[in-house]
């Protein structure tokens, strides 16, 4: 299969199919319908007819007289319902329904054609099922309330047959996964591209199109986020992020423990009042990058059973580094000092570089960064790392409480009208972020970005398997 790249026509075979379906394409529906990115983002205004578009791409990729196998994954099979539906009833318009191995139910559900393909639905919370089979394409039905992983593995199904991927969502909100796709596709390329698709393109409802009397009055009566998202399908900048330039589908990889022979850095932010969060990043530097595979992140849970759940993990067995806040790994809170702590139970001794909060956040944007002659970024994370995913506004806050579900992101101060206030960030879902900043601060300093130097420092140090202070660091590089 190759690769989709530019547009293209329709042919009168697919016009022909369309016309038996019953179906015509409106004409902020037709760019979508002839895109040949190899996936495609749609973010959809309510009853914009974003499930209907979705099926007729999956119907005009198919190929004459060749078996192929597609999926219609979503957070569960429920949402799966109505393109499944929307299928098979095409499918049996056009004579193609095969009764033999169909299945009317959605959980799972099977529509067989005539010449064998398959078209089959997948749930995120079954995860056998979607291991089971590469597949031609991949619909992603809801996609902008499901999670980050069912499109990671929506990637992982397509990648052996080169396959394609269609994703479309109402917008939940400016901040997530879903929206920062839209944001990085815009431009679009072979590979990528994303569209939004208002409620008012779908004129059998709206008929009015942007000027019709309902449309109007969703637009007095909504905010003006609401209105673009809801129905404009734009999502609206997020506001106030900290780290804006933090993006899933560059900065999250299938990175995991490298082995015992090289060292792991444990990078703590301790959790001291009820509300906060006790994060730890466990990290290893490949080549340069530094890839954090793993994350302990908790409340109201005190140190000796973190440092216990640690002991458990396999990375246990690496040379390990310990960082951890500064600020307060040495106070004592009726009782030892969270360092005190891990040099008594773990033997190891805390490690951390003081200093200010801004300084700090730039050391940490240069690592975000993309290197112009790899096109690596300096840092990534495992889609495991579900409390940092959390603060990086990719996904829903994992602890229990009345904030779970939510995106609670890193911000800065805002005022009522969604402007930063102030040159501090708020002090709270920053917990991981922090303890990222701790360590890259105590092993690479303060420097902004890895240079060559630094990079070969850390290999040498590596190979050498001897955790590196940033003095000891800054002294080698310098020469």
């Amino acid at each position: 299969m190759v690769l989709y790249s530019g547009r293209r026509e329709l042919t009168e075979v697919q016009r022909l199919m369309f016309a038996v379906q019953g179906w015509e394409a409106q004409a902020l529906q037709m760019p979508i319908l002839t895109c040949d990115a190899r996936n495609i983002l749609i973010c959809g205004g309510v009853r914009a007819s974003k499930s209907t578009l979705s099926t007729k791409i999956l119907w005009s990729r198919l190929e004459a007289g060749e078996k192929q196998r597609f999926g219609l994954l979503a957070a569960d099979y429920r949402r799966t319902q109505s393109e499944f539906e929307m299928i098979s009833a095409d499918a049996q318009r056009m004579g193609l329904w095969v009764e033999k191995g169909s299945t009317v139910a959605v959980d799972p559900g099977r529509t067989v054609l005539a010449n064998g393909t398959i078209i089959e639905t997948l749930s995120g919370k079954d995860p056998e099922t979607i291991a089971m089979h590469a597949y031609d394409g991949v619909i992603i039905c809801e996609a902008a309330t499901a999670e980050m992983t069912v499109y990671r593995r929506a990637m992982e199904r397509v990648a052996e047959t080169r396959g394609w991927i269609v994703m479309s969502g109402t917008l939940e909100g400016s901040l997530g996964w879903y929206p920062k796709l839209h944001q990085a596709w815009l431009h679009g390329s072979r590979e990528h591209q994303s569209f939004s698709l208002p409620s008012w393109s779908n004129t059998v409802i709206f008929p009015g199109g942007r000027q019709d009397a309902e449309i109007l009055r969703m637009e007095r009566e909504f905010s003006e986020d609401e209105f673009s998202e809801r129905v404009a399908g734009v999502p609206c900048p997020p506001s106030g992020l900290v780290y804006p330039e933090f993006r899933p589908d560059i900065h999250v990889r299938e990175v995991e423990w490298a082995g015992a022979e090289t060292p792991v850095y444990i990078w703590e932010d301790p959790g001291f009042g009820g509300a906060s969060a006790h994060a730890i990043q466990i990290a290893q530097i490949i080549g340069g990058q530094v890839q954090v595979f793993d994350e302990i992140y908790e409340r109201g849970i005190i140190t000796s059973d973190l440092i216990n759940t640690c002991m458990k993990r396999p990375w246990w067995k690496s040379p390990k580094h310990l960082v951890s806040d500064p600020h307060y790994k040495d106070q004592h809170h009726a009782g030892p000092s969270v360092a005190d702590v891990w040099r008594k139970e773990a033997g190891l001794v805390a490690g951390g570089v003081r200093g200010d909060i801004l300084p700090g956040i730039q050391v940490v944007k240069s690592w975000l960064k993309v290197d112009a002659l790899t096109g690596e970024p300096g840092m990534v994370w495992n889609e495991r790392c579900r409390g940092f995913l959390s603060e990086a506004g990719a996904a829903p806050h994992p602890l229990p409480g009345s904030r779970k579900g939510e995106i609670c992101a890193y911000r800065w101060k805002l005022d009522r009208e969604g402007n930063v206030v102030g040159e501090v960030p708020e002090d709270r879902f920053n917990h991981a972020w922090k303890a990222i900043q701790y360590g890259l601060i105590d092993h690479f300093g303060y420097s902004t970005g890895v240079t060559p130097q630094l990079v070969e420092v850390n290999r040498y140090w590596n190979q050498d398997n001897r955790m590196p202070r940033s003095r000891r660091f800054r002294e080698r590089a310098a020469r």
